[in-house]
C-alpha cells in the first residue's frame, strides 16, 4: 500500500526546507509546490510540481491525492511599498490553498501563521493562543495579512469545510538559510567584522527552524483540529542576543550600548541606505517598534500537546554559524 502523501508549499524557504528534511528523514512520501524561478534543492527525494499559491490550478494539481498539506509559502514586507504583493500571496494565496484542499479532499491542512498576528499585550503579560485575530489593530502589512489569512483558515475549519491546525512560529534562526534572512545577514556580518555596538533596550523571541519543523510535523500527527500552537523559544534581550552571537562567532563582546532615542532617530537614514544599496534591512522604524513590543509568548500548549521542546538561542546560533561556514 502506498504511503500517505504530504505536500509542502514554500519548501525552498527557511522553515520549508527544514520541514522538507524532517518529512524525508521520517520516511514520508513528499511532494513540493515550487515556482519555476526557484532554486531546486538536490539531495532530498521528493516529487516537484511547478506552480504558485496565487495560481489555483497549480495548487489543485499539487494537492491531488494529498493526505496532509503544509502551507508555508508567504512574503514578508521588509520593504515599504510592497503591500499589494504581500496581500496577494499571504492572504490570497492562503485562501487559494484552503479552496484547493477542499476540492482535492485533503485530510488535514497545517498552516504556518506567525506570532506577529497577535496584538501585543501590555506590561509584558504572557500571551497564549487565541481563537480569532483583528488585522486592523496590528502594525505592519505582514502582520495584518497573516492575521486575516489565519482567520480564513480557522473559519473554514469551524464551518466544517476542512480539517486544519495552525502553528505560530516566532522569529526564525538556525541553519539552511539559503536565501539569507534578515537575521542571517546580521550573522554573516558579525562573522566577518564583529559588531561594534549593542542596544540597551528591546527583546525578541527567536526559534530554531528545526524546532518549528518538528512542531509542524507533530501538529499534523497529534494536533487537535481547529487549534493553534505557538512555536517560540524564550524571550531574549537584544543585548543578550548580540553578545551571544559575538561569542559564538569568536568576536569581541561590544561594550558600547546604544539607547532607544539614538537608534530611533537613525532609523529613517538606515531605511534610505537600505533602499539605495539594496541591502537587507536590519534596523528600520518597524523593526524597532517590534523590538520594544511584548514578545512574551507561552509555549505550554505546544509542549503539552505536541511534545514541543525548543533548543536554546545559543545552540541554534552555533549551528547556524557552522552551517554558513560550510555552505558559502
Amino acid at each position: 500500500m502506498n504511503k500517505p502523501l504530504s505536500v509542502v508549499t514554500g519548501a525552498t524557504g527557511h522553515i520549508g526546507y527544514a520541514l522538507l528534511r524532517k518529512l524525508a528523514d521520517s520516511g514520508e512520501n513528499v511532494r513540493i509546490l515550487i515556482r519555476k524561478d526557484s532554486e531546486i534543492f538536490d539531495g532530498i527525494e521528493c516529487e516537484k510540481v511547478f506552480g504558485d499559491v496565487t495560481d489555483p490550478a497549480s495548487l489543485e494539481k499539487a494537492f491531488e491525492g494529498a493526505d496532509v498539506v503544509y502551507h508555508l509559502a508567504g512574503l514578508i514586507d521588509i520593504n515599504v511599498g510592497n503591500d499589494d504583493a504581500v496581500w496577494k500571496v499571504n492572504f490570497g494565496g492562503t485562501k487559494n490553498v484552503v479552496e484547493a484542499c477542499k476540492k482535492c479532499g485533503v485530510r488535514r491542512l497545517v498552516y504556518a501563521s506567525s506570532v506577529d498576528a497577535y496584538i501585543p499585550e501590555k506590561d509584558n503579560k504572557v500571551m497564549r493562543e487565541v481563537e480569532a485575530f483583528v488585522p486592523d489593530m496590528l502594525d505592519g502589512t505582514y502582520a495584518k495579512t497573516k492575521a486575516a489569512a489565519t482567520n480564513y483558515v480557522l473559519r473554514a475549519q469551524r464551518n466544517g469545510e476542512i480539517d486544519a491546525v495552525v502553528v505560530y512560529p516566532g522569529a526564525c534562526i538556525g541553519p539552511y538559510d539559503f536565501k539569507v534572512s534578515n537575521v542571517g545577514e546580521m550573522v554573516r556580518t558579525v562573522m566577518k567584522h564583529g559588531y561594534p555596538v549593542s542596544l540597551n533596550f528591546g527583546a525578541y523571541n527567536f526559534v530554531d527552524i528545526r524546532d518549528v519543523a518538528d512542531g509542524m510535523y507533530a501538529a499534523a500527527k497529534k494536533g487537535r483540529s481547529g487549534e493553534g500552537y505557538i512555536l517560540c523559544g524564550e524571550p531574549i534581550s537584544v543585548d543578550d542576543f548580540i553578545c551571544t552571537l559575538c561569542k559564538v562567532c569568536g568576536k569581541r563582546i561590544p561594550k558600547i550600548k546604544m539607547g532607544y532615542g539614538i537608534v530611533s532617530a537613525a532609523a529613517p537614514v538606515c531605511e534610505l541606505y537600505y533602499k539605495i544599496s539594496k541591502a537587507t534591512p536590519l534596523f528600520t522604524r518597524y523593526s524597532i517598534r517590534k523590538l520594544v513590543s511584548n514578545c512574551n509568548f507561552s509555549i505550554d500548549k505546544a509542549k503539552r500537546e505536541l511534545g514541543y521542546s525548543p533548543m536554546s538561542v545559543e545552540q541554534s546560533l552555533k549551528d547556524m554559524v557552522e552551517w554558513i561556514k560550510n555552505n558559502k
